[in-house]
């Protein structure tokens, strides 16, 4: 009998395509799809089963199915449907403490992977370049989504100490993007005109969706020879790219703003449906954040089909042409830095080389 995989979070497009895409495998068996919503997209030949994984109903899915992977994707940074952030938080935190606490008492599961984010390092002024897998933060996430994935892994090396067993693997993603990014990051890129932090240009990584597909097809089998997929990894494609450099690629342009009317900023995006422009998402646009991905290449043996840039270029042409064409932009952009005011030109010049 061949695996039987159990997925949650499959209303969303990217636990669709994943479940779409995992029951093709010929050592797949059965692949079980778990939401509390009905997905409005097809998921194949999956069986789906309407259970909140806050509720503990989820343990009598796990039993009946005999399910041996589990897959968690059901953690995220936006709400489905109607949610608000408050039911967003509960689904990441309790609806995984459920799931572990029913996986933990399962005797058929053997393997899970969790959909996590490199957001648990945040965003500080002190940050090292490069996080890899051990840097710990320089201050812990303070609130949104990226205290919830802070949270949830918490609870999975709690699992991983208590059934050793379980082949467990995190997957800490970089900011997920392509043509059906569903995100904040998506969000406020797609705005008109993008407020940035005045005197700030954050170097930022990106992945793509094809590519979270892929990585987490490879963490739910048993590890190909030479390679080992137990453990937690950093998720990203190569390469940086400065806030300046998307807004010009994708032709729209920012509005610096002084940090202290940030928050202020952050607030009136919540009031246009830029759901989570938390502070936490105002620090990465204010510092950034870069992983090293050695491990995910080394260990996980995963290669991403997709660059930071490409990713981003992907991105940009689904979400069409924004006010100014690019090439225009970035001649009004070069103007403005050329002008004598324009205090640390040459040395934004030489950051924007250096990362592009």
């Amino acid at each position: 009998m061949g695996k039987v995989v159990l997925v949650t979070g499959v209303a969303r497009q990217l636990g669709g395509r994943f479940v779409r895409r995992i029951q093709r495998d010929p050592e797949v068996d059965r692949v079980v799809g778990v939401d509390a919503v009905t997905p409005e997209h097809q998921l194949g030949d999956a069986d789906f089963v309407r259970a909140d994984i806050r509720q503990p109903a989820i343990a009598r899915v796990l039993a009946e199915h005999a399910v041996d992977t589990v897959v968690h994707m059901d953690v995220t940074g936006t709400p489905l449907g109607a949610g608000g952030r408050t039911s967003v938080k509960e689904t990441n935190v309790i609806g995984t403490m459920q799931l572990l606490g029913a996986c933990q008492k399962s005797p058929t599961v053997r393997r899970l992977v969790v959909k996590s984010s490199t957001s648990v390092y945040g965003s500080a002024p002190r940050d090292p370049a490069v996080f890899t897998e051990t840097t710990p933060p320089k201050s812990l996430p303070s609130g949104g989504f990226a205290k919830d994935a802070v949270e949830v892994e918490g609870y999975v090396r709690g699992f991983a100490r208590r059934r050793p067993d379980v082949a467990v693997c995190v997957l800490r993603f970089a900011n997920i993007l392509g043509p059906r990014a569903d995100s904040p990051l998506a969000d406020y890129f797609s705005l008109p005109v993008m407020p940035t932090v005045l005197g700030y240009d954050p170097r930022l990584q990106f992945v793509h969706e094809d590519d979270v597909i892929e990585v987490l097809r490879i963490a739910s089998h048993e590890p190909r020879r030479g390679t080992l997929n137990s453990g937690t990894f950093n998720i990203a494609g190569d390469g940086v790219l400065l806030l300046s450099q998307c807004s010009r690629r994708l032709g729209r342009p920012t509005v610096p703003v002084l940090l202290p009317a940030v928050t202020w900023v952050g607030s009136a995006l919540r009031t246009v449906g830029v759901t989570d422009f938390s502070p936490e998402q105002i620090r990465l646009l204010t510092h950034g954040r870069v992983v090293s991905t050695v491990q995910m290449r080394e260990t996980l043996g995963f290669t991403p089909a997709y660059t930071t840039a490409e990713t981003f270029a992907d991105f940009a042409r689904s979400r069409g042409p924004g006010l100014l064409p690019p090439e225009a932009l970035a001649r009004a952009v070069d103007r403005v830095a050329a002008l004598p005011m324009a205090g640390g030109a040459k040395a934004a010049d030489s950051t924007t080389q250096s990362a592009g």
